[in-house]
């Protein structure tokens, strides 16, 4: 004989179902959890980011600026001592 414990569950599904409004369309709980980790996952990223960007120096130093030491450590072939 069937399981109609699952067909009893059905059927009190149905009348449930029929209350929503067919023309609205909701993303429920799963989409709120969804984005709320997609929120967290950005809010994360963005504070690493902004941790690793603290790191940077973005002075520029000029060819004019460096030493002539400097510029024979730069590994140029023309920079290069002989022999």
């Amino acid at each position: 004989m069937p399981d109609m414990s699952a067909s009893l569950a059905l059927t009190h599904l149905v009348p449930l179902a029929k209350e929503v409004d067919e023309n609205k369309v909701t993303p429920g709980v799963l989409g709120f959890i969804v984005f709320a980790v997609m929120a967290l996952a950005v809010w994360g990223l963005m504070k690493s980011m902004s941790k690793h960007m603290q790191k940077v120096d973005f002075k520029e130093s000029t060819e004019s600026e460096e030493s002539p030491a400097a510029k024979a450590d730069s590994g140029t072939p023309a920079a290069r001592p002989k022999g």
